[in-house]
């Protein structure tokens, strides 16, 4: 009825009037409720369907489909930032070895294995991933405490142990396939051909 109500002369409805509350007793009626309203809206407008209808389940499917984006769109920039985390680390590690080529050279003339070498090169790459780990925990350690100076209290971010976890272990993972080339290289080279280099 105030739909239809006029507020002038010319009997036009009240533009004011632009949105209406359901209130469902019990989800089992739901759909039979909008579908009576929708039948009583397609009455009022002379059967012209310019309404739509927005539940709360439908508003918590767009909130899991943007929780959802966001979480997609984080691994991306999560897994592109490992990318070149360990290509960074690749060339780290085959610079180093450069630096390095006489004294791998005097280890495998003395006696050292090329797997003894290969473990040392892939240790170090390790490392490196861990220190980088570490420095990451201890920077979004920090940024949560000052997003939690900004954010509601029920809605404050959370680093949790597990998500800890899992970003040290990735970072490891990174260092062992970002240094398995340079190990490789290190390991294979001949000793005197190293000995000679300049």
């Amino acid at each position: 009825m105030r739909f239809r109500a006029a507020t002038s002369n010319n009997g036009a409805p009240d533009n004011r009037l632009s949105d209406i509350d359901l209130k469902v007793v019990d989800l089992e009626h739901l759909e039979p409720a909008l579908q009576q309203a929708r039948n009583v809206l397609m009455l009022m407008h002379r059967g012209i369907e310019d309404f739509g209808f927005r539940t709360q389940e439908n508003q918590l499917e767009s909130i899991n489909q943007q929780i959802h984006n966001a979480r997609m769109s984080g691994g991306i920039i999560a897994a592109i930032s490992l990318i070149v985390g360990g290509i960074g680390i690749m060339n780290i590690m085959f610079a180093s070895i450069n630096e390095r080529i006489r004294e791998i050279g005097i280890c495998k003339a003395v006696g050292a294995t090329g797997f003894a070498i290969f473990t040392q090169v892939l240790i170090e790459s390790i490392v490196i991933a861990l220190l980088g780990a570490g420095l990451g925990v201890v920077t979004s350690f920090g940024f949560v405490k000052i997003l939690e100076n900004f954010s509601p209290a029920a809605n404050s971010p959370v680093v949790t142990p597990t998500a800890m976890m899992m970003a040290v272990a990735f970072s490891a993972a990174v260092g062992v396939f970002a240094g398995l080339l340079p190990a490789l290289k290190a390991a294979r080279l001949n000793p005197i051909q190293a000995l000679r280099y300049e």
